[in-house]
């Protein structure tokens, strides 16, 4: 499991990386599962993940199909949040659109046709 873990950590760099190095570490040098994986407890990111790796420590189950599980779901975690912010995009065009098109609107319709009535009304 250390080996996996040190593979996974050497792919994917960055402060994730670093913890799962560290865990790596840890087991390689026989530290007691559990304790070890918890420590990845403490940022809500990985907090599934320490669960999962501490209970297949502690029953000696498999965790293919869990990780598959765990990276499915934050797949669809990132996909739903970058489609909630391709969305937040459209709403945050509308103001600057605004800002440039309806001084123009206004100068070009409404003031002529304003001026337009004035001259006829005031004009008999």
């Amino acid at each position: 499991m250390s080996a996996a873990t040190e593979i996974a950590a050497n792919a994917i760099a960055g402060p994730l990386g670093e913890r799962l190095s560290w865990v790596s570490r840890q087991l390689r040098l026989g530290a007691d599962p559990e304790p070890t994986w918890a420590f990845l407890a403490r940022d809500p990111a990985t907090g599934q993940l320490s669960r999962a790796m501490s209970r297949a420590a502690q029953t000696g189950a498999p965790v293919a199909d869990v990780l598959t599980r765990l990276a499915d779901d934050a797949r669809e975690t990132t996909r739903a949040a970058s489609v909630a912010a391709a969305r937040s995009v459209g709403v945050k065009a509308v103001a600057p659109l605004g800002l440039c098109f309806l001084p123009a609107f206004v100068l070009l319709g409404i003031i002529p046709i304003v001026a337009g009535l004035a001259a006829t009304i005031t004009i008999p």
